[in-house]
């Protein structure tokens, strides 16, 4: 008993392990391979050590002269200069913070294009799951009307049937491994799709139901939560930060700089050294660009205004796409159970209620049916997907 109750749990943690992982083993998988995302990260990297250059003083500057003297009694003179230019000091503090945050928002596109292409892949695997079902609604399908052609190819022989009764029930089979075939080539295309994402490796997906797709039950409270998790409102935010540091750069660059440094002069019969020191005022250098900097502060804020509407917009959108699709789903999978007529159908036929023209034409319109309660599904999925897509 002891052992029944462990089989048991474990298969139900099995179980639900599965049903909370659904794709992520995939996305993992994409994750780690997709050469997209790795280009990207090492150009972030780039970017990043970009960023922190040019936040030291300027590089130190060395003047050797050497001057002939004529008429030749008067002697050669020689003199050098070692200098080095500074930048008031709250130059390099501002410019160090823009450097930080710079570093900070560089990682955002990346976060963008990771969920882009988690997004895509995760797309393709309910497609993938879409048919992998029909595939094998279909299997189902073409196991019945192999039945029927080997039964009537044999009622043919035995003169109960005509030709034609016998040549639609081929045709009926024929039909149906159309279907299949074509259903394979898709299948074949969206695992190529898999392949690339996965950085060009293969990757097996074979699931034949989709893991539960919630929605929020309440748009406004969820859409507050998430808002915060999209990287493009956050790229947005932080550009204010670092338009904002940049101001204060900017005063800071409107203050003096100065050099320093030592400077030696050497005749035939005396020399001097010391100390030389001195000033750059920026008079007109730096006119208006505090004015500038002001003016990209309220451009920033102004599209961190538009994202969050656009965003909020396009969510909503969403949720409200997603609510009547998976209406829509429920609706039609509960009609489907409730009215499924090919048990009675074949033993119709086999009683030779119908003709196998109508129970042809029922089967087939069954699974015209059938076909619309999976595409729902899977547009629910998709929908679903593309409302969850910052929790990737």
């Amino acid at each position: 008993m002891k052992k029944l109750i462990t089989s048991i749990l474990f298969a139900f943690v099995s179980f639900s392990t599965m049903a909370q992982s659904g794709y992520e083993t995939v996305l993992q998988q994409i994750e780690e391979n997709n050469t997209t995302l790795a280009a990207l990260r090492k150009q972030t990297e780039a970017q990043k050590l970009s960023n922190l250059t040019g936040l030291l003083p300027e590089n130190p500057e060395v003047a050797f002269n050497h001057l002939w003297g004529k008429p030749s009694y008067i002697g050669n003179n020689m003199d050098f200069a070692v200098t080095q230019t500074f930048d008031f000091p709250a130059v390099y503090r501002h410019r160090s913070k823009i450097a930080r945050l710079q570093n900070e928002n560089i990682d955002l596109p990346y976060k963008t294009q990771r969920t882009e292409t988690l997004l895509s892949a995760k797309q393709t695997c309910i497609e993938l799951v879409y048919y992998n079902i029909l595939a094998k609604e279909y299997e189902n399908w073409l196991q019945n009307a192999r039945f029927i052609a080997d039964a009537y190819k044999i009622k043919l022989e035995k003169g109960e049937i005509n030709i034609i009764e016998h040549n639609k029930a081929h045709l009926n089979l024929t039909a149906v491994q159309i279907e299949i075939a074509q259903i394979e080539a898709e299948r074949a295309v969206l695992l190529a799709q898999l392949k690339r994402l996965n950085g060009g490796k293969e990757i097996a997906f074979s699931a034949e139901s989709y893991p539960a797709a919630a929605l929020p039950q309440n748009f406004e409270t969820w859409y507050a939560s998430i808002e915060s998790k999209n990287p493009e409102l956050q790229y947005a935010q932080k550009q204010i930060d670092i338009d904002m540091q940049q101001i204060k750069l900017t005063r800071a660059e409107g203050f003096p700089k100065f050099w320093a440094g030592y400077a030696g002069e050497i005749e035939r019969d005396k020399s001097s050294h010391g100390v030389i020191v001195g000033l750059s005022i920026p008079l007109w250098e730096n006119r208006n660009r505090v004015s500038e900097a002001k003016a990209q502060v309220q451009a920033s804020e102004f599209a961190l205004k538009d994202n969050k509407v656009q965003f909020y917009n396009k969510l909503q959108s969403q949720y409200l796409k997603a609510s009547a699709l998976r209406q829509n789903a429920q609706k039609f999978r509960q009609s489907l159970n409730e009215n499924d007529n090919k048990p009675l159908l074949k033993k119709a036929l086999d009683a030779g209620e119908i003709s196998m023209l109508d129970y042809l034409s029922e089967v087939e319109y069954y699974y015209n049916i059938m076909n619309k309660v999976l595409e729902a599904e899977r547009d629910f999925e998709i929908a679903a997907a593309q409302l969850w897509a910052m929790e990737l």
